[in-house]
């Protein structure tokens, strides 16, 4: 069955024809938005195609967004075209609008007392401007053996986890509660001023990279800033470089948006190929439909959308039977803080605040997810789960031709396959070869079909089919680590305690 399955990922494939439609034809797809329904509707009517039902179902989100168009440009002391994008959930300008620009950090309550009354009709940069190192490394990478061998390493017990507590630049550290709160304050401070357009710098990136994401909340109720823009740290760092030499600088810029209240407007798409002796039991493979809007979300993460597909294809077209339902799980608001899967979890497994089991808990093996953008799998993460380390290993031997070699204790970090193992069901990342995924598409301009791998989709294609046909045909179940205790859930719309680096972005 293996070799079956690999036959029909690398010579029947249509990854990179369902990386067309979700990203050329239907992207950029952010939570809420109409691109999100458009590429989830194409998502259904495709599996429907193939004889596989899927179903959309809603959870609470928050207001939906979409933006039109964006041209901004200098136009004194003389004309310069400027590159970026809107920010997400920040108003149009409704038409042109042009007025003097100036620079003025605004990350502590010391520095809005400072800047109160000063801003009216302004277009106010508030970024400290970004130091660009000259480029002499590779933009992309693949791991190395050694890498490899390192990351099979257990991690240092006495290494210090994730932070909770952060800051803006500029600014000193704050809890999280004092960030939402510091952030809903700025929000409002911006928009009471009367600021035109506020405009940041890329956080990352060069070369016309631009890399952005949220400038307003989703929540419904919270305050809106005014509109939001996130440009070309050249762009930027030159605006910066005239006012500082005193040099008048004025700024023009043209940005459409659109806010969607509805209800339903957030939502995951689940699909499933029956099982058949085991009734009611399911393994689940996953990864997030949404993206950002900056450019159509081809590594973050139609990449991992599509291999998902691919996988089901994959097994639909062998007309594999398996002893357990195959579920696929494609989750809205994952930008946003797990949102969706989460949403998923406590609706069908348990809610980590009580932990009170529900019936799925007990028939779901295990959850497979891909979201390290679209380098070909190396291994898997097993999240600290150390009774399916040499199970892992087995499934994966067939695949050490295709680069795959390691099993690994230690655990990604922020994405979906969290909200699973919250709740004690085992949930598990795969490793991907990072390619230019940090330095270039997470989250920017540049996340097209161009900096997708498609030999590296096919491979991750049959690694996942393979995985969901063992995990579903497998006597025992997928073994589990001891129950967490229950945990207080955080404020609704907020991450979880192991927070995504899209969710830090935003706030």
């Amino acid at each position: 069955m293996v070799h079956q399955i690999k036959n029909e990922a690398f010579n029947n494939s249509k990854v990179m024809d369902t990386m067309f439609w979700l990203c050329d034809a239907n992207g950029p797809r952010l939570s809420g938005s109409p691109g999100y329904r458009k590429a989830a509707e194409w998502v259904k009517k495709s599996l429907s195609e193939q004889g596989i039902e899927a179903k959309f179902e809603p959870f609470e989100f928050g207001r939906g967004w979409q933006h039109s168009k964006f041209a901004a440009r200098m136009t004194e002391p003389a004309i310069g075209e400027i590159i970026g994008f809107p920010m997400a959930w920040t108003p149009g300008t409704n038409g042109i609008v042009s007025g003097e620009a100036m620079h003025a950090t605004l990350a502590t309550q010391a520095d809005l007392d400072k800047w109160k009354g000063k801003l009216s009709g302004k277009i106010v940069l508030v970024d400290v401007p970004r130091v660009l190192e000259f480029p002499d490394k590779a933009n992309g990478h693949r791991y190395t053996g050694e890498e490899l061998g390192k990351l099979a390493e257990a991690p240092d017990p006495g290494a210090a986890g994730p932070g909770r507590a952060g800051a803006r630049p500029g600014g000193p550290p704050m809890s999280r509660e004092q960030m939402m709160a510091f952030r809903d304050k700025l929000y409002q401070f911006m928009k009471d001023e009367g600021i035109l357009v506020v405009v940041k710098t890329s956080y990352a990136g060069d070369g016309g990279a631009v890399f952005g994401s949220a400038g307003g909340p989703y929540q419904k109720g919270k305050p809106v800033p005014p509109p939001t823009a996130v440009i070309a740290a050249e762009n930027y760092n030159r605006v910066i470089r005239l006012l500082e030499k005193k040099v008048p600088v004025k700024l023009e810029f043209e940005i459409a948006a659109q806010f969607n209240e509805e209800a339903d407007n957030a939502f995951n798409v689940i699909a499933e190929i029956p099982g058949t002796s085991k009734k009611g039991e399911y393994v689940m493979i996953g990864a997030h439909l949404d993206s950002w809007h900056g450019g159509t979300g081809a590594t973050d993460n139609a990449s991992g959308s599509a291999v998902m597909l691919e996988a089901m294809r994959i097994l639909k077209a062998l007309n594999v039977k398996t002893a357990r339902s195959i579920r696929l799980g494609l989750w809205c608001g994952e930008e946003e803080g797990l949102i969706g899967s989460r949403a998923y979890v406590k609706s069908h497994l348990a809610d980590p605040a009580d932990m009170k089991l529900k019936p799925d808990h007990g028939r779901v093996t295990a959850y497979f997810n891909v979201d390290n953008g679209s380098g070909k799998i190396r291994g898997i993460y097993t999240q600290g789960n150390e009774m399916v380390r040499k199970l892992f290993g087995q499934w994966l031997e067939p695949f050490m031709d295709l680069g795959v070699s390691t099993v690994t204790s230690r655990n990604t970090g922020g994405t979906d396959h969290l909200s699973f193992d919250a709740v004690g069901v085992p949930g598990f990342q795969f490793i991907q070869d990072p390619l230019d995924y940090s330095t270039r598409t997470h989250h920017s301009n540049m996340d097209t079909i161009d900096r997708v791998q498609k030999g590296d989709l096919m491979q991750m294609a049959a690694i996942v089919a393979s995985f969901a046909y063992h995990a579903a045909n497998r006597d025992a179940q997928v073994p589990r680590k001891p129950l967490p205790k229950p945990t207080p859930r955080p404020g609704e719309g907020q991450a979880p305690p192991a927070p995504s680096s899209a969710a830090a972005n935003q706030e």
